[in-house]
């Protein structure tokens, strides 16, 4: 007879844990049953509803709480619940299956509460409080990219309209040359000549195939258009330079996350003269890197400055967090996942995942392709 296998039982990890479900007008929340009183109840959303909560978990003696939610709701309970001293886990919606006839919010809670207690579940990653805003500094400063981007559409769009060809004879409208030129129509400018005098001396194209470029129909609709978007334009263009102002301040509050000595001081990057790249701030960010991690991360081939504090913000610098550089690749997207059935691989790819690390790197591998590094090589 086979020797009968033996069967551990699920021990409970975490005795004190609390579940959360959270929407955008109610919290359902659940404590451990062996609690005295009411073990489920359902919270507001209001700030003085979160200090309710944060009252009831503790008056529960509750220790750490795993919640889940959709959008961003989930952040000022997070945070409130963590000011208060609670440990919280983020769960993601699609690790927590549900058996079949369990579906409402009720039982969603008591379902979290109970695989939290087991140690089931694994909290999202949320770097610390500093890098954390500056994060959101930079995920804004990326909308407002994004946004303006589409004003540079409507531009190139009511040009079109016009039949003037500027994007044709012009690397960029948005370079010095054809903002020039687009502000001059917007002022009532209508000789091509002229117009093709705003030719910067770099531009590749000369002033003759400018001024041909620049007869067009002069519709007044679409001058209307023109000039909007170009208003518009600088008005996202202004927004980012606050918001570039705003994020060299708060690197300058970000404490160093190293300890400096005299040894192992970094030298300062060396002063570059090129020209300032197309959406790059306005402040030295590699220099504040190095002040922050004490490593000049931007000398990495193919990341540089932009792609480095994106990565920065995005991941933080304890790299604890992860046990193992497998572990690191899989939350980043970027290993592909195996399907295997009878020890055979049935397929292997890489899931779409919108993790914002992982496109930097993925950005960066496309950049450092194309060098003559020894990573492109």
């Amino acid at each position: 007879m086979p020797t009968p296998t033996r069967i551990e039982s699920i021990e409970i990890v975490h005795p004190n844990a609390a579940g959360l479900d959270i929407g955008a007008r109610e919290i359902y929340a659940c404590v451990p049953p062996d609690r005295d009183g009411e073990t489920i109840k359902v919270f507001g959303t209001f700030t003085p509803d979160l200090e309710q909560l944060a009252d009831w978990l503790l008056a529960h003696q509750v220790d750490t709480v795993a919640m889940e939610s959709t959008g961003v709701y989930w952040i000022p309970v997070f945070e409130l619940l963590e000011a208060r001293g609670l440990k919280l886990s983020l769960v993601n919606g699609r690790h927590v299956k549900h058996v079949p006839g369990r579906k409402s919010d009720v039982q969603d809670c008591q379902w979290l509460q109970k695989l939290h207690a087991l140690g089931l579940l694994t909290g999202s990653f949320r770097p610390d409080g500093e890098m954390c805003a500056l994060r959101a500094y930079l995920r804004h400063r990326a909308d407002l990219v994004q946004h303006r981007a589409a004003h540079i559409q409507h531009m190139q769009q009511a040009l079109q309209q016009m039949n003037l060809r500027l994007p044709q004879v012009v690397a960029d409208i948005t370079g010095e040359t054809g903002m020039a030129i687009i502000r001059a129509i917007i002022a009532g400018e209508r000789d091509s000549v002229k117009l093709a005098q705003f030719r910067n001396v770099r531009c590749k194209s000369s002033e003759e195939t400018i001024a041909k470029a620049l007869t067009g129909t002069w519709k007044e609709e679409h001058l209307f258009a023109l000039t909007q978007a170009v208003a518009l334009y600088d008005f996202y263009t202004a927004q980012v330079d606050a918001c570039d102002a705003q994020i060299e301040r708060q690197y300058a509050v970000m404490k160093p996350r190293w300890e400096p000595t005299a040894s192992e001081a970094p030298n300062p990057p060396p002063v570059q003269r090129r020209k300032k790249r197309k959406h790059e701030p306005a402040f030295d960010v590699r220099a504040s890197m190095i002040r922050l991690t004490g490593v000049d991360v931007a000398a990495v081939d193919g990341l540089g400055p932009n792609l480095a504090q994106r990565m920065l913000s995005e991941i933080g610098t304890d790299m604890s967090t992860w046990a193992t550089e497998k572990q690191f690749t899989a939350w980043l997207g970027l290993a592909p996942r195996n399907d295997i059935s009878g020890g055979t691989v049935l397929r292997s790819r890489t899931l779409p995942s919108r993790n914002r690390a992982g496109q930097a790197f993925r950005q960066a591998a496309t950049a450092v392709a194309r060098s003559s590094s020894a990573f492109g090589a």
